[in-house]
């Protein structure tokens, strides 16, 4: 009995682990300060996942884990950058050269294509797809949830088009422009057939319930506290009910939340410009009466169980 104990002990951060999935914008870009990461900063992160015996891996190796319904094992991360800012092939990827991590960058392909000159060029993506994946990441950065049905697919069909004819590649992977979508973007989405689907959401990756299709990554900018990220879980089985709609009057009333574990006594939601509020959960049900304003045009709700954790995104 004693040893099945000290096996299962042993055992026991894969079966209930999650991998983390991080992503990056600027690099050394003090003017923006919201997307930005120092590379004195990259440097403490990556030295932090090497002297931690953090396996940085591609992002392909955790979708096929997800895809398979297999657990992600805790000490999996992947990196990934969104947009294509130049400043990563002047300054960030030589850090990732030198540890030899792999990442997958995602580039808003319309930056690249009109050359604006804070975005790398199609020659610097083929050096870059050297060391790293290119994926896609829209074509003009706009907002989906104000899109017609028709807009979005012009604007994936030109993307897609673009990276073909530059790069001779098919992009298997996507990523929602400011992580914003709603079951009508979904849909759209959902007919390009691509093997998964990010946002922009603060979690962790878990094969057994994440959903290929809304997969969490958090920002790593700034000082962004990145040890408290790594030993988030995903929380499994939440339904957000309501709100599922941006509040007009950017008052969000009530939160309600069902979760499938009926065990659950105590959490905390989540809401934006507001931090976390501590509610109590009957029979699996969350209702707090919130009453708070938000000030942005795009706000996250969130519930919270001790470290486990599942946001989503709600836009004007």
């Amino acid at each position: 009995m004693a040893r099945l104990f000290l096996f299962l002990l042993l055992l026991s951060p894969y079966l209930f682990s999650d991998g983390h999935i991080f992503v990056y914008h600027r690099f050394d870009d003090s003017r923006y300060p919201t997307t930005n990461t120092s590379t004195s900063e990259l440097r403490r992160e990556f030295e932090y996942f090497k002297q931690n015996n953090y396996q940085v891996l591609p992002l392909i190796d955790i979708v096929e884990k997800i895809k398979a319904n297999e657990k992600v094992p805790d000490k999996w991360v992947a990196l990934t950058i969104d947009d294509g800012f130049k400043t990563f092939y002047t300054n960030g990827l030589p850090i990732f050269k030198e540890y030899g991590y792999p990442f997958t960058l995602f580039i808003a392909v319309m930056y690249t294509e009109k050359k604006y000159r804070d975005y790398v060029s199609w020659e610097q993506l083929k050096e870059i797809s050297k060391y790293g994946s290119v994926e896609f990441h829209t074509y003009g950065h706009g907002h989906y949830g104000q899109m017609s049905d028709e807009a979005i697919k012009a604007d994936i069909d030109k993307g897609l088009a673009l990276m073909k004819t530059h790069l001779n590649y098919d992009p298997n992977l996507f990523v929602y422009a400011y992580g914003e979508y709603d079951d009508r973007v979904k849909k759209v989405v959902d007919q390009y057939n691509f093997k998964a689907v990010f946002n922009q959401n603060i979690g962790a990756v878990n094969g057994e319930c994440t959903d290929a299709y809304d997969i969490d990554r958090s920002a790593l900018v700034g000082q962004a506290p990145f040890k408290l990220y790594l030993n988030f879980k995903e929380l499994c089985g939440v339904t957000f009910q309501s709100p599922l709609t941006y509040p007009h009057d950017k008052v969000v009333k009530t939160v309600e939340v069902t979760l499938d574990d009926h065990n659950i006594t105590d959490a905390e939601i989540f809401i934006s410009n507001n931090g976390w509020n501590r509610v109590k959960v009957k029979e699996g049900k969350i209702v707090y009466h919130a009453n708070k304003r938000v000030k942005l045009d795009r706000i996250k709700i969130g519930v919270k169980v001790q470290n486990r954790i599942k946001l989503m995104v709600l836009s004007k």
